[in-house]
């Protein structure tokens, strides 16, 4: 690990670590989109990013954005972004870290006299991971010009519709239009592995070749509530038993594609709800949703189809009804691009980093940012590839390598990205 790194390890350490702190204390680390806690660190984050220089504002989508002027704006921006929210118990690095991350490249271009052509923009995306809504990257969508209507209809369990939330936020669900952008130039994201590759092979930084694409699927049984005790077992409609062998058909189905040959695939029910949720009482309703992972979207395909006959076939065994069975999101997997790629090998070859080559499993902001501008993605270790959990851990030295790489990177990009461009800001 190259020690003398272009930016300072311990301000971006202590950034982290101060974002990570803003959390519900019986739920160590937990900063849930929308929630109060969530606006006291993006109120934070605000105050942070105007102290280095930045003016702030927050889009019609949600999205946080620091701002510093460049020598030639028509040349467009440069971003750097990820996200300040978390998972419940979600740990303290991921999103966190890149977004400190941009702002310590920000104070580090300003501290070491630099003012580049290009326009740089810092990015917190709201609500990247799975929000309340039943949607994630909801910030990242509405920049790119997807998230619509149907999505800002959805509900919590409130009744909160996901539109009323965005106006709670400081968004504009009436103007989402003039979120969307056309004057970025490349789009660039720090974030942890989230796995063990790096750390098996004590490499510093991953740079990300792909993102996996992530369809959710809503199912909804419908029985009756019943007495536990006085319903025989022939006369039960029974919501909870057509949930568990979807379960488990999710399972088996996910097994045998990931198994077919090199695509990944992978899919997880990571909501089961039972109504009305007694000891003493037959399901009378359950929900669940499904999330399904690939680099290949005809694996996908193939498994709705056989999680839609399978799940109906469950409901008539069950004597219930399946009133919902649908898509609430589809993002298709993405390649990161090549020449933002090369630069960020170069810049880790430059700094004396060992660096791969590396698909992510996981979804990240980058994926909707690619369908407007050139983007790509630094990994950097996490402790034995733990994330969404307390135990989520990265080091200081990896997380201000990776950094570090990125810092260069943008510099690199400001004289090699083409010097004219056909648009701006929507």
């Amino acid at each position: 690990m190259k020690t003398n790194l272009p930016l300072d390890a311990d301000r971006l350490w202590a950034d982290v670590m101060a974002l990570a702190d803003i959390t519900d204390p019986a739920r160590p680390y937990t900063r849930r989109s929308f929630t109060a806690l969530f606006l006291e660190g993006r109120a934070w984050l605000a105050q942070r990013l105007a102290e280095a220089g930045l003016t702030t504002r927050i889009d019609t989508a949600g999205n946080l954005i620091g701002r510093i002027e460049g020598n030639n704006p028509e040349l467009g921006i440069i971003a750097i972004g990820s996200h300040s929210d978390t998972v419940p118990s979600g740990g303290r690095f991921d999103g966190i870290a890149g977004v400190a991350t941009g702002l310590e490249i920000v104070r580090a271009l300003r501290q070491s006299g630099t003012r580049l052509d290009h326009t740089i923009e810092i990015i917190d995306f709201l609500a990247e991971e799975p929000s309340e809504y039943g949607l994630s990257c909801i910030g990242s969508r509405g920049m790119t010009g997807s998230l619509d209507g149907k999505m800002l209809d959805l509900t919590e369990p409130g009744g909160e519709t996901l539109r009323d939330a965005l106006r709670r936020v400081g968004g504009n669900p009436d103007r989402l239009i003039e979120a969307k952008r056309n004057d970025i130039s490349a789009f660039l994201e720090l974030h942890i592995e989230q796995g063990i590759v790096l750390e098996s092979r004590s490499l510093d930084v991953g740079v990300v070749t792909s993102i996996v694409g992530i369809r959710r699927i809503e199912i909804v049984f419908q029985g009756e509530a019943d007495h536990a005790g006085t319903t025989p077992m022939a006369l039960r409609h029974d919501a909870l038993a057509a949930a568990a062998n979807t379960v488990e058909a999710v399972r088996r189905a996910a097994e045998q594609l990931a198994a077919e040959g090199e695509d990944y695939f992978v899919a997880t029910v990571g909501i089961l709800t039972v109504e009305p949720s007694a000891s003493n009482i037959v399901p009378g309703r359950c929900r669940l949703v499904i999330d399904a992972r690939t680099t290949n979207p005809e694996l996908t395909a193939r498994f709705v189809g056989t999680i839609d006959r399978e799940s109906a076939a469950h409901a008539a065994a069950a004597k219930v009804t399946r009133p919902k069975f649908e898509t609430l999101s589809d993002g298709p997997p993405v390649a990161c691009d090549p020449d933002l790629r090369a630069a960020l090998r170069q810049c880790a070859h430059d700094l004396g980093l060992g660096e791969m080559d590396l698909p992510s499993g996981a979804g990240h902001d980058a994926a909707f940012m690619s369908r407007i501008a050139p983007s790509a993605m630094v990994f950097v270790p996490c402790r034995k590839g733990k994330s969404h959990a307390p135990e989520e851990w990265a080091d200081r030295e990896a997380i201000a390598a990776g950094a570090a790489v990125i810092y260069q990177a943008v510099r690199a990009l400001d004289q090699s990205l083409p010097r004219s461009r056909g648009g701006e800001a929507a």
